[in-house]
């Protein structure tokens, strides 16, 4: 296999660890032989645990004579308590001949890993060129948090061709069938939270767990309600782990965590940076419609994931709200940067925001 080959294995290692190791990336690592066999792979699952590196060099008892140390993320090089030493350092003194890394560590005090490594003998190749945006996708709510200050932004909705999200009467499921249902479940266990407006919260009364996804998680749930419309009844505010309900009242509802607001409507600059502050990296935006505007409105969206159905429904219910662009110059604007991905008979289209 190639350089490329093995990087982008290490970035579906990354991938297992998406949505759980917040504050620090998801990083893969794998670890191969001078004949080319994987001798040991790792990544990073959480706060607390060794990261990618360390993780595949314990499983070889610290040594890699001659081998190729394979990493989605330039290894750290800054000290930490929870761990023995910089993964650098640990890659340094392996006995390992080459290190290739996928990505340039951002975070501020967090680079010179690279560098280290080089020090200690070894060939160091890095950043790649073609697998450069691999490994960038999948750090980028790090990526976000460390260079914007604040949570990563995904807008999602689930849509007919004509882009609606309900009939003319409020019917609205199911749009898509269960394998777009399915992988909303997944991209939910890969996002640290998910939030709705408080008109979703009260028409639809969603859950926004994780069903079906082995080993999955919730994330923690978030409603955002300046005008506090939400009742205790929400079955959200049943379910196990965090939900929070941000707006103008501290008034106690349920078993909600409350947030309030400093402004009426809710300043989402505000609400995204005090999210990144509590270690919430990545957000998912399920809507509705006016919730997916105002976070338009605002120039706080990341990426856009759309999955759209083969139905038309006409009427005015569509997945973006507000009163609407005046000019066409004024539109936000979209990169189609991943495939299409065919879902049953539905499509997964997913954006980045044009900048």
């Amino acid at each position: 296999m190639t350089d490329a080959a093995w990087l982008l294995e290490c970035v579906e290692l990354a991938r297992r660890g998406e949505g759980r190791t917040a504050p620090n990336p998801p990083v893969g690592c794998v670890i191969v032989g001078p004949g080319g066999d994987r001798l040991a792979e790792g990544w990073h699952r959480g706060p607390g645990t060794p990261h990618a590196e360390a993780d595949a060099l314990a499983k070889l008892g610290g040594r890699a004579e001659g081998a190729t140390i394979y990493t989605s993320l330039e290894p750290c090089a800054h000290p930490s308590p929870r761990k023995p030493a910089p993964c650098a350092e640990l890659c340094a003194r392996s006995g390992a001949r080459r290190l290739v890394f996928g990505l340039s560590d951002p975070a501020p005090g967090h680079g010179g890993g690279a560098e280290i490594v080089r020090a200690a003998g070894l060939d160091v190749t890095g950043p790649l060129p073609e697998t450069e945006a691999a490994c960038r996708r999948v750090v980028e709510p790090f990526l976000t948090f460390v260079s914007l200050g604040r949570a990563h932004v995904t807008l999602k909705a689930a849509t007919a061709l004509d882009g609606r999200i309900a009939t003319r009467t409020g019917e609205s499921r199911w749009i898509t069938g269960e394998a777009a249902r399915a992988d909303v479940h997944r991209l939910r266990d890969r996002s640290d939270a998910v939030l709705v407006g408080a008109g979703t919260a009260l028409a639809d009364d969603p859950l926004l767990t994780v069903r079906g996804v082995e080993g999955g998680r919730n994330p923690v749930r978030v409603i955002l309600d300046g005008k506090r419309r939400v009742p205790p009844t929400l079955r959200m505010l049943a379910e196990p782990g965090r939900t929070l309900v941000v707006g103008a009242s501290a008034a106690p509802l349920g078993s909600a965590e409350i947030w309030p607001s400093p402004t009426d409507p809710v300043d989402l600059a505000w609400l995204t940076a005090e999210l990144g502050r509590a270690g919430i990296h990545s957000l998912l935006v399920a809507g509705g419609g006016e919730t997916h505007a105002s976070f338009l409105a605002a120039g706080l969206c990341d990426r856009l994931i759309l999955y759209v159905a083969p139905l038309a429904l006409g009427g005015p219910r569509g997945w973006l709200g507000g009163e609407g662009v005046a000019t066409l110059a004024q539109a936000p604007r979209f990169v189609l940067d991943e495939d299409p991905v065919r879902l049953g008979d539905d499509l997964r289209l997913s954006f980045s925001a044009r900048r």
